[in-house]
């Protein structure tokens, strides 16, 4: 039985929101707080937040974040006595929280030989078989040959899901819906599990054809203790990136409550299981949640992004329960003592702008409201810096109701008054997902966003109302910046008729005649330094100029042959050198920020005129990268 070791002070090795969130309860339990901080973080919220801050080094994760060694010196350095790895980084690293342990350090996360028992997911799923956790029907072997490969999938029957064996958010993972496609999708997806991971084995799944993604947290102690605190549903998902999540899944019955949990409880009994942990599943939503139709996917051995969901509905603090956990304390509470209460709905504020391919959006955040209506885990505050070398998340909103409908509704509302400038944010798009008809009835899946990808990015125009706004904020600024001029004074001005109160403007690119309405709803406004008018409305950021856009645009090609940079970013391949002749559509540079890279084509068959960057050099967003000339 493991011996009580009261924890006296803790650094978090992660930045933004989540070491925030930790700081939070810590503080409140009295816990000393230590934050680390790279280059980039310098003046960072959650560097503010944290009692001791200490430098690990330059901006890239990989010089900063990512080193175990500077995090476990930086603990020594600030008197910390356990070590919170957050998500990400170096949280499910096995060597790493052996290294904190080997160091005299606590570790609050699970013992790393359940980090190394399920990070592999061949081996997590035969050890969940042999546990009796039903398991999606597919190939787990060791034989990687191409001919066994595709002979598992014919048995298995088309379409077969090809999946990295150490595999995550979607790398090295390929659809094939024909026997005939099979060979080049396995060597697509073994190419870029070989990129993304260092190892390019696969495992087969049957393709489940309306999936619904299922998670079950649960926590474990070391004397022997596992519960589940229920499910949430993550199906609202892009790119097999999570968007919007909820708990608890809605339609589940309770006879397929009880079953999934009871595999969540015994998948984590099977590797002796510590702290807290999500249990992944996929359901076969085809025909409802049913008990039999719901199959063990992956574990993430540490605390998942959405776990705010999961504390709402059950009034528990899971790092609470984390810090106790890592003390050696036995559980809280027993599993009959967990109980749901209501309905709890998280959606992602990313930086990020649908409307162009969700690019990332980076830069001073010189203004930045979230309603304090509801819960707001955030990464960020106003005037600081998003910048392109990490995650594009700067919040989590988070609604609790009685129901899930006023749940929805409540988060709904208070992503329609997010207001962002001039970093551009998915505000817009999460309002519009969560009014839609079928997912506010519950009919989701994890196809749901892609199908409607579309209309969910298409931005609106401003209404009468925002426009109203507009022109009120024009003529305000006009009389105030003029008022020694009697002439210009006049705006408006007609003879023998009613002063004119329309102001024509530009907006989306177009003139618009914007006109004062007495009775129209108030609309937030912002007028910039450059003198633009910015209306907030709906999670969008409407841009009123006196004059027409410039014809450079925001990034990409221009017709000339220009290939500017969309975005802000490091430039990770460079495909083409001055005097090179081109193909239209041939990729030309790709540029990575936030973890995604973008990559950039011609728009003509051409030639090189010019290459003004290099690889791995940053570029700012709008700066030129290639110069073509037509063919």
């Amino acid at each position: 039985m493991a011996k009580t070791k009261q924890i006296s002070s803790i650094l978090v090795a992660n930045r933004g929101e989540i070491a925030r969130r930790v700081f939070a309860t810590a503080r409140r339990l009295g816990i000393e707080t230590v934050a680390v901080f790279s280059d980039a973080d310098a003046d960072a919220a959650h560097v503010h937040d944290a009692d001791i801050a200490v430098h690990i080094g330059p901006a890239a994760a990989r010089e900063s974040y990512l080193v175990g060694e500077k995090i476990i010196r930086a603990a020594k350095e600030a008197g910390a006595d356990a070590i919170h790895p957050g998500y990400g980084f170096l949280s499910e690293n096995a060597e790493f929280a052996e290294a904190v342990a080997k160091a005299g350090l606590t570790w609050i996360g699970p013992p790393p030989s359940a980090i190394r028992a399920m990070g592999l997911k061949d081996a997590a799923k035969a050890l969940m078989a042999k546990a009796g956790v039903p398991v999606t029907p597919g190939y787990l072997g060791e034989d990687q040959a191409e001919a066994t490969l595709k002979a598992q999938a014919d048995r298995i029957g088309y379409p077969v899901l090809i999946k990295a064996v150490a595999g995550g958010g979607g790398k090295g993972m390929r659809k094939v819906e024909r026997a005939e496609d099979f060979e080049a999708a396995l060597a697509a997806a073994k190419r870029e599990a070989a990129a993304s991971f260092g190892d390019d084995r696969v495992l087969l799944e049957t393709y489940v054809t309306r999936p619904r993604h299922i998670e079950v947290q649960v926590f474990g102690d070391s004397h022997g203790n596992v519960v589940h605190l229920y499910e949430r549903d993550c199906s609202l998902q892009r790119r097999h990136q999570k968007v919007i999540e909820e708990a608890p899944a809605p339609g589940m019955s309770e006879e397929a409550r009880a079953a999934v949990t009871a595999a969540a409880v015994r998948a984590a009994q099977a590797v002796g299981y510590v702290g807290a942990g999500t249990v992944e599943f996929i359901a076969d939503a085809s025909e409802g949640l049913k008990p039999d139709r719901i199959w063990f996917m992956e574990m993430n051995t540490r605390l998942q992004v959405e776990h705010p969901v999961t504390e709402m509905v059950t009034g528990l603090d899971l790092v609470e329960w984390q810090i106790r956990v890592a003390q050696g304390e036995p559980l809280p509470l027993t599993q009959d003592q967990i109980t749901l209460s209501g309905h709890a709905v998280e959606a992602r504020l990313y930086a990020e702008n649908p409307a162009s391919g969700f690019l990332p959006s980076t830069g001073r955040l010189d203004h930045f409201r979230i309603p304090e209506t509801l819960r707001v885990d955030a990464g960020v505050a106003e005037g600081g810096e998003v910048t392109p070398f990490y995650d594009p998340m700067v919040a989590k909103l988070i609604a609790h109701a009685a129901t899930r409908e006023e749940a929805i509704a409540e988060l709904a509302q208070a992503c329609d008054g997010v207001e962002v400038w001039p970093v551009k944010t998915n505000a817009g798009f999460l309002v519009r997902c969560l009014e839609e008809p079928d997912f506010i009835a519950g009919d989701v899946d994890t196809g749901f966003i892609e199908r409607r990808l579309d209309a969910l990015t298409q931005t609106p125009e401003p209404s009468p109302a925002a426009r109203s706004a507009a022109a009120d904020a024009a003529t305000l600024t006009l009389e105030e910046g003029e008022a020694d001029d009697p002439w210009k004074g006049l705006f408006g001005f007609r003879l023998n008729r009613e002063p004119e109160a329309g102001v024509r403007l530009f907006a989306n690119g177009r003139a618009v005649v914007c006109e004062s309405q007495t009775d129209a709803p108030d609309r937030s406004v912002l007028v910039t330094d450059d003198g633009d008018i910015v209306v907030f409305e709906g999670g969008e950021a409407f841009v009123f100029k006196d004059h027409p856009p410039t014809a450079e645009g925001d990034g990409g090609a221009a017709g000339d042959g220009t290939i500017r940079a969309p975005m802000p970013g490091k430039v990770t391949q460079l495909s083409v050198k001055t005097g090179d002749a081109v193909a239209k559509g041939q990729a030309l540079v790709v540029l990575e920020a936030m973890k995604m890279e973008h990559a950039l084509a011609a728009p003509f068959d051409g030639v090189v005129e010019e290459v003004s960057v290099t690889l791995g050099g940053q570029v700012a967003e709008g700066a030129t990268l290639v110069k073509l000339t037509s063919a």
